[in-house]
């Protein structure tokens, strides 16, 4: 058993609940969940609906961009719906953090650009831009909570600063203290 104040096994030696079975059961992943589907169903309404008209009032160079973005924004929102879901199973029980772990390469957090060119920016339909600053908002928050279920609730040692690293050596070349 685990004692729920302190999170440290107790007399019997058993270890403490992993940080992803319980962050994956928690209110905050319920309410990150439905914010990340609703942006989902958001996106797809637009581009089905509003998008489509918007779209066909552009000029040739801000309809690339349109399609260009919206295949990005896609892109991106389905890799975190697919994190998500991933989350969400461990959290009901149907898979294991290990094995959630195994499947993330089908739902890597990645390989699309998170910003909007300032070019691009001009030239999109305002709900477009919208949804795209949510998106990118949405994956800053997700990629954090993934980095902090992969150390399993442990934040990350900050990275050391080069110029420190730099600065050091030069003041013990010249044997002064900063």
């Amino acid at each position: 058993m685990v004692d729920s104040k302190s999170n440290h096994p107790d007399e019997q030696g058993a270890a403490p609940v992993e940080f992803g079975i319980r962050f994956a059961g928690s209110k905050m992943f319920t309410q990150i969940f439905q914010d990340g589907m609703g942006l989902v169903e958001e996106t797809a309404a637009y581009l089905d609906g509003k998008g489509r008209q918007d779209a066909k009032r552009l000029d040739r160079h801000a309809s690339i961009a349109y399609a260009t973005e919206s295949m990005r924004l896609t892109t991106r929102l389905m890799q975190l719906a697919s994190w998500l879901l991933l989350q969400r199973a461990v959290g009901e029980g149907e898979m294991t953090p290990e094995e959630a772990e195994r499947e993330k390469h089908r739902a890597s957090l990645g390989d699309v650009s998170h910003s909007i060119s300032k070019r691009s920016e001009r030239v999109l339909p305002e709900d477009l831009k919208d949804l795209i600053t949510r998106s990118i908002r949405l994956y800053e928050r997700i990629t954090k909570l993934d980095e902090m279920l992969r150390n399993n609730g442990e934040p990350r040692e900050p990275a050391s600063n080069p110029l420190n690293d730099q600065m050091d050596k030069l003041q013990a070349a010249f044997g002064q203290k900063r």
